[in-house]
């Protein structure tokens, strides 16, 4: 059997806080003996920023302002050069997970083009004739209670002709509709759903779909100027074919974990989510309707 290197968390969850001990164990496993030339253990907070390919050369100063950003950084030595005996040997850590200074752990987040990661790395050093053995494991870093609390905002929506902001003159595939409703939070916390419910009051013509997408609006970039990318996260069907009129359809979207995070705003970057509300035609033509959204932890 090769020898296996793994981490385990003491945190099944493998979530924690800013200022949080972060503890496990590095397992070695083995059916023989196991020389090496030390067992290293490295912890990195990181925020990466990447250019879309539609920014890529509008401002010079954008390729400084998109290197990495360093939150977090330890490096320790597990165990000195020696023998690992055979079977399963484990050798405890414990970190305090304080960052760098002047440095704010943001919450972990996957974005497109702004990814917010904590990573654990443990490296098995062997000699030239053996290949290092790694293994890497990522926790995840939510903020503390004491992050500012949602303010609800309820928002009224009606959806209709008059409405539409990005028509193009006079255009003939708008049917006479109006869609009204409510979304009862724009402002709320990550751990909760998004609720509401849409009505179609009237509507000309057949309708096909009506959907909610979640986006998030990625920015990167310094003072001599920004760009920013919407992409979408997630899209769900709240009504298929032609709804019944002056029916009540319910909105409840709930954000997944990972690629969502509370509204974020920095000098180099900033994260910030929008829904939209699409009305699709039996035509395909669609309509959208946008909302700003703030997102907290509490």
């Amino acid at each position: 059997m090769a020898t296996i290197l793994d981490i385990k968390l003491k945190r099944a969850s493998k979530v924690y806080r800013e200022g949080d001990l972060l503890s496990g164990v590095v397992i070695i496993q083995s059916k023989s003996e196991v020389h090496h030339q030390g067992i290293v253990l490295s912890i990195d907070g990181t925020v990466n920023l990447q250019l879309s390919p539609k920014s890529v050369g509008l401002f010079e100063a954008f390729y400084n302002s998109v290197k990495p950003i360093c939150l977090l950084q330890y490096l320790i030595d597990v165990a000195k050069p020696g023998k690992i005996p055979p079977g399963k040997t484990k050798l405890p850590f414990e970190v305090p997970l304080k960052p760098k200074m002047h440095r704010t752990l943001y919450e972990t987040y996957h974005g497109v083009y702004v990814s917010i990661q904590y990573i654990i790395k443990a490296e098995l050093k062997r000699s030239l004739l053996n290949k290092d053995i790694q293994k890497i494991c990522e926790f995840i870093i939510e903020y503390k209670n004491d992050e500012e609390r949602a303010v609800p905002k309820s928002q009224p929506v009606t959806i209709s002709p008059d409405t539409l902001t990005n028509m193009k003159g006079n255009d003939k595939n708008i049917p006479d509709f109006k869609v009204t409703g409510m979304i009862d939070s724009l402002n709320l916390s990550i751990t909760k759903p998004l609720t509401g419910e849409l009505v179609v009051d009237f509507c000309e013509t057949a309708i096909k779909s009506i959907e909610i997408q979640l986006v998030r609006v990625e920015t990167c970039g310094c003072a001599e100027g920004y760009a920013n990318e919407a992409t979408e996260i997630q899209n769900i069907q709240l009504a298929e074919g032609d709804v019944c009129r002056n029916l009540s359809i319910p909105i409840y979207m709930v954000f997944p974990r990972l690629f969502t995070c509370p509204t974020l705003a920095t000098n180099n970057f900033k994260i910030e989510f929008e829904i939209n509300i699409v009305v699709v035609f039996q035509d395909d033509y669609m309509v959208t309707a946008n909302f700003p959204l703030k997102l907290t932890r509490f």
